[in-house]
């Protein structure tokens, strides 16, 4: 029963956190004509017969293209336009719009261009003009492995008002693995123009072969590409190159499913960017009087801010680039989501900061989970919640051969009673016997901690020996002056995992993980130590044929086991069975059971409430309802009820979104637990609310404002960003943050103040390039 639900395997969760996060908004594909599926059968294209064998040469062009949306230069007509396939609702379906979406490049530009004819122009869906932001949109996207390595790729697209975004995939788009495939935080420099008229839309993308990095062999470089374009009313996804079934609905992301393409006489350049900032800004912090007075207990506190700051970019190589960073700040970082701790671990929260997302799945080591592992950079310039200056770092990235690297330091400065921290990264992987396998390592270090100097190193290796089966091997060590490591054992983590990647009938996740009780990362993240871990998935997924609304039909089980490494005593137990099914529309609805079994032997209290020592059983049952990503008004409901360690507990989860319109975006949540133990007369309510406007005038002009409250710590947090985009690189953000206290009396003077403290920060940064 964990507040961070987090997926183990393909199957279940894994495939609801993949839609949940991307869902519809990552869709699209158009047929080749004549492949109407076959009523009743379930798969009745060859997808593998429609693939090109060998890579497609790309058209390399000598004349200029006007990025303008308008794709009138005769160039784009003397290029054979990608031949697409339906893959939603109906895989191998037929179209019912015309789309033509070409590829060309120069010596220093990928370039995409798409004609989206529609025979219902006014159908066409703009809900949004928020970067980043999928509201259910149209979309013309495309994902390029430009290293050609069958795991990493970048992913742009555009909705018909011209409003971007861009991301970056990991572990071939895979929900399977330790870390979270996507990064939706990812920003880069490119460019794309749209254009409407009574036909339809139509846009052009240029993106830099600086932005995308590749290697070259003799004067060839080989890429690997999907395009795709999105009818949101229609649900109609439309690809190239043919994707089977077998590799779920977000297989047009897999870099691995990408159509290997070849580009010729690519010059790279080496391009400098330099961003310097000015910051300035005001905090107020409510201070108790000393001695107090009666008349007015609080007094405020201010504190004003003003300082520069600057990152540079700089890629001397096509696969190399470098990374300055100096007085790093991140003012205008959206706030995290407050969540409700139902467990006895720690919260998990992402990581926002844009320096930290650059190039991020190059340091990953996952060491199980979605949450655990040895390098985590909110370790980097936060502590206990609140900011610490950064004084700057360097970041170096790159490829070399089969070999992928990284390094990363930082210096920060002392804050209260703690010294600055001077915190590196060193991580490699070398692919090894097939494009899928790899063995890499790592090494994070955390110097200057009063004392509790920390080193931490692994090496990892995953392996695909055939088809869709892949083996995942790591080990990791601590060395922490604070801690008296008794052996390699009791100072180290082992993981072993095997599993079986497939949306098509057997899929399967076994693992087993032992962590000691001096295994220490402070650079990193882990959840709970002191423990040998059993557990597995196994799941099943009938494919439904074109007729039927469903889409597919899972069942899954999971099952994990905790001991106790000092006497093999089990410390939790837990198995779920539960049933999903899938919905062309994109909805999907999945029941569930849990039956969990804890062993406290110290005791701890939940949202204020005590779990004494003891052995508990305990038992849920629950409905998850995800609406279709693509709707005006979409979000998911979840609902569960059953036991709770000695008492009960009635669970509610809501998160709506609507697409007012294109400048307005309301969305929210609201979470709602009722958690009883009748035989020690306790009782505890728990409400965690949020609500999010999203405001965007045009694509330069926005204001988001996020209010949460949390009745447990019975305070709202405010936080307002205004946002000025001038031109990629240029932007001036005003953020506002505050706190409020609902419940001022406490039985005892002092009232608290309304406010809990608030600033207001101002900045402005100006990319230079060259």
């Amino acid at each position: 029963m964990t507040s961070l639900r987090m997926p183990r395997g393909r199957a279940g969760r894994a495939g609801r956190l993949a839609r949940a996060v991307f869902g519809g908004a990552v869709a699209a594909v158009c047929a080749v004509p004549g492949l109407a599926a076959q009523a009743g059968g379930a798969e009745a294209v060859d997808v593998e017969a429609l693939r090109p064998g060998a890579p497609v040469p790309i058209t390399r062009i000598a004349e200029a293209i006007e990025v303008d949306g308008i794709v009138n230069e005769p160039v784009w007509d003397s290029i054979d336009p990608v031949p697409l396939f339906i893959m939603s609702p109906t895989h191998g379906g037929e179209q019912t719009e015309r789309t033509e979406i070409r590829l060309a490049h120069d010596d220093r530009y990928l370039y995409v261009s798409g004609r989206m004819y529609d025979s219902n122009p006014e159908g066409i869906r703009v809900n949004t003009f928020y970067r980043d932001i999928y509201s259910g949109d149209d979309l013309l996207s495309f994902v390029v492995d430009s290293y050609n390595d069958y795991e990493t790729a970048l992913w742009f697209g555009v909705n018909p008002a011209g409003v971007r975004y861009d991301r970056s995939v990991s572990n071939d788009a895979e929900f399977t693995g330790d870390l979270p495939p996507f990064n939706q935080d990812w920003n880069a420099h490119w460019d794309v123009v749209t254009m409407r008229n009574g036909e339809g839309w139509f846009a052009e993308f240029r993106i830099p072969f600086s932005t995308l990095g590749f290697q070259a062999q003799g004067d060839e470089v080989t890429m690997g590409i999907t395009t795709y374009r999105y009818i949101s009313r229609k649900n109609e996804r439309q690809v190239y190159p043919p994707i089977g079934r077998e590799w779920g609905r977000l297989a047009f992301m897999k870099p691995s499913q990408t159509q290997r393409m070849t580009l010729r006489e690519v010059r790279p350049t080496s391009p400098v960017h330099v961003t310097p900032y000015v910051l300035g800004g005001l905090r107020q912090t409510p201070i108790l009087r000393e001695p107090a007075d009666a008349a007015a207990y609080w007094a405020s506190e201010r504190n004003r801010t003003a300082e520069p700051g600057a990152d540079l970019k700089y890629s001397p190589s096509s696969n190399l680039a470098i990374d300055v960073t100096v007085n790093t700040d991140f003012a205008q970082v959206e706030a995290d989501d407050q969540q409700i701790n139902l467990t006895r671990f720690s919260l998990f929260f992402p990581e926002k900061r844009q320096f930290f997302q650059e190039r991020s799945s190059t340091f990953d080591f996952g060491t199980g989970g979605f949450t655990d592992r040895v390098f985590f950079s909110r370790r980097v310039g936060l502590e206990g919640g609140e900011l610490v200056r950064i004084y700057g770092g360097a970041r170096v990235v790159g490829r070399l051969g089969g070999l992928d690297y990284g390094l990363l330091n930082m210096q920060t400065a002392p804050t209260g009673s703690r010294s600055g921290e001077n915190v590196g990264v060193m991580r490699v992987k070398q692919r090894v016997f097939n494009p899928y396998s790899f063995l890499g390592g790592i090494v994070a270090t955390r110097i200057g901690a009063n004392g509790e100097d920390n080193v931490a190193y692994g090496v990892d290796a995953q392996i695909r020996p055939l088809g869709n089966e892949w083996v995942t091997l790591t080990w990791a060590q601590t060395f922490d002056e604070a801690v008296n490591e008794r052996n390699p054992l009791d100072a180290g983590l082992f993981r072993a995992r095997w599993e079986r990647r497939t949306d098509r009938g057997l899929s399967y996740n076994l693992y087993y993980r032992r962590v000691g009780p001096d295994y220490t990362p402070r650079l990193g993240f882990q959840l709970r130590r002191d423990f040998t871990l059993f557990g597995g998935e196994v799941g099943h997924t009938w494919l439904q044929g074109p007729s039927a609304s469903l889409n597919t039909v899972t069942l899954a089980v999971l099952g994990e086991n905790y001991y106790r490494n000092a006497d093999i005593t089990p410390e939790s137990r837990s198995i779920r069975p539960e049933v999903e099914f899938a919905f062309k529309s994109g909805s999907s609805i999945t029941v569930y059971s849990n039956t969990q079994f804890e062993d406290i032997q110290v005791p701890f209290r939940i949202t204020g409430l005590s779990i004494p020592t003891g052995g508990y059983w305990f038992q849920e049952a629950g409905i998850d309802w995800m609406l279709p990503r693509a709707a005006i008004f979409r979000g998911d409901i979840r609902a569960s009820v059953g036991r709770f360690y000695d008492g009960r507990r009635v669970g509610l989860i809501f998160n709506p979104t609507w697409s007012a319109s294109r400048y307005l975006e309301l969305g929210g949540g609201y979470e709602i637990n009722r958690i009883e133990f009748p035989d020690r007369g306790e009782a505890r309510t728990t409400q965690l609310g949020r609500v999010k406007l999203s405001f965007a005038l045009n694509r330069s002009i926005s204001l988001s404002t996020f209010a949460q409250y949390n009745n447990l710590d019975k305070r709202t947090s405010i936080n307002a960003r205004f946002r000025y985009h001038f031109r990629e690189g240029t932007d001036l953000w005003v953020v506002y943050n505050e706190g409020l206290n609902f419940e001022r009396d406490r039985g005892f003077e002092p009232r608290l103040p309304w406010s809990a403290g608030r600033n207001i920060m101002v900045k402005y940064s100006h990319t230079f390039s060259w």
